[in-house]
């Protein structure tokens, strides 16, 4: 499902129309975005949490020349699902 069909499905459940759809959508992860910049987490309950990781500076190696290569440490946002997104994905 891309976010096109995202919106089709959201303004048919909730009885919008696809504009405010999109809108309300387009917020959501705008706010989720901002959230995890700033460094804060997101706790959606029964579907699950995003947070933002930081990943430690590295040593990774060129396959084709097998020379090392630094890795800069960096920042990467993870999605945890919940209990009752996981449920639910299983039956």
């Amino acid at each position: 499902m891309n976010k096109t069909e995202l919106i089709a499905e959201v303004a048919k459940k909730a009885g919008l129309s696809k504009k405010d759809a999109e809108k309300a959508l387009n917020a959501a992860l705008d706010t989720v975005t901002e959230a995890l910049s700033a460094g804060d987490k997101v706790q959606l309950v029964g579907f699950g949490g995003f947070e933002v990781r930081t990943r430690e500076a590295r040593v990774a190696r060129n396959p084709k020349t097998k020379e090392p290569i630094e890795v800069p440490a960096t920042k990467v946002p993870v999605f945890k699902a919940g209990k009752a997104l996981k449920d639910k994905v299983a039956e």
